[in-house]
């Protein structure tokens, strides 16, 4: 068994520190209580993974894909609906969560146990991928979660890049994205989903509506300038302009109360974790272990891609929350419990050589 790598840890503290530094302002206290009580279970949790070891993890893979598609399907059955998506599951006194997230998690072991037993050279090699990726991708956008759709969507192709697709078969993916998307995805969307397409393109068609989120969002950051207007003085943010800004849209909190520095700060940290994942993953020898850490990676940088860019209106708004920084106790617990994956790889990279 290897030695912890300290350095991953060391850049997750940092990031998280920024988040609950924002959350202070943006979050009323009882949601900055409840978010240190997450972070507590989350960190309690991430210390079980690596108690447990990656060969008695591995073992489980399947029984926690199956498991994270029955958490999807009682979503369907006995689900609540929040923000018009029935995404929540309500056990008994415990606090509500999003099964969505962790089917993340069992997708990306269940996708690196397969996909390193073949190389995607020919048809069969997408078989076992695509039939472990529908059900879960199925499942969610009948809730209708457009955004954890697209992580989920994102994880697959991610993980089947770095495993290696030939240029043909990109070349045909492509091909079938371009004809899906005009005659297949936009005529199924929803009105309240074609109008954030719309104010994404324009967000001044509907600066009341649709575009509200994008306008106040980019006046806050655009207003931070250099070093910010200070703690808790953000006027967009403390005045109520900015709609979820403890979740979605913290970001422009941190823009505007920090400034261009604090948030060049913040995006130099994910770029510190997103690298140390990459080198974890080059320092694997064995092609499972470097798709685990990679499907994590792909998983992180996709949401703090999204999150930013609809922040700073270069994406749609999709409803994903910023990795370590946005309030949200699923959404923290599982993303901890991902980056203790790929350390938990990481340090047993040798165990069966």
């Amino acid at each position: 068994m290897a030695r912890v790598d300290l350095s991953l840890p060391a850049v997750v503290v940092l990031i998280l520190a920024a988040g609950l530094a924002t959350l202070s302002s943006a979050a009323p206290a009882h949601e900055l209580i409840r978010q240190g009580v997450f972070l507590v279970a989350g960190l309690a949790l991430s210390g079980s993974v690596l108690w447990l070891g990656w060969r008695r993890i591995s073992r489980s893979i399947p029984y926690l894909y199956v498991l994270s598609l029955l958490l999807l399907v009682a979503v369907q059955a006995v689900g609540t609906t929040v923000n018009g998506a029935r995404s929540w599951l309500y056990l008994g006194p415990l606090p509500g969560f999003q099964p969505s997230e962790f089917a993340k998690l069992a997708l990306i072991l269940s996708l690196a146990t397969v996909m390193h037993e073949r190389p995607l050279r020919g048809p069969l090699g997408y078989v076992r991928p695509v039939a472990l990726l529908l059900p879960p991708l199925a499942l969610v956008v009948l809730e209708p979660d457009l955004g954890t759709a697209l992580v989920i969507a994102a994880i697959g192709a991610g993980m089947m890049l770095v495993r290696g697709v030939p240029w043909r078969h990109l070349a045909v993916f492509a091909v079938l994205l371009g004809v899906a998307l005009p005659t297949v995805v936009l005529p199924h969307l929803d009105p309240y989903q074609r109008a954030r397409l719309v104010s994404f393109l324009n967000p001044s068609a509907d600066p009341q509506g649709s575009g509200y989120q994008v306008i106040q969002s980019t006046i806050a950051v655009g207003s931070g300038g250099l070093f910010g207007k200070g703690y808790k003085q953000g006027t967009q943010s403390q005045l109520g302009f900015i709609p979820f800004r403890q979740t979605d849209f913290i970001f422009p909190v941190l823009a505007e109360e920090g400034g261009f520095v604090a948030s060049v700060t913040l995006l130099a940290l994910y770029g510190l974790l997103f690298w140390r994942l990459v080198a974890m993953a080059s320092e694997c020898p064995n092609d499972r272990d470097k798709l685990v850490i990679m499907g994590v990676m792909t998983l992180i940088s996709f949401q703090v891609l999204v999150n930013i860019g609809v922040t700073l209106g270069l994406a749609p708004v999709t409803g994903i929350t910023l990795p370590l920084v946005s309030y949200g106790g699923t959404s923290l617990i599982s993303t901890l419990l991902a980056l203790s994956l790929a350390l938990v790889v990481h340090r047993d990279r040798y165990a069966e050589w």
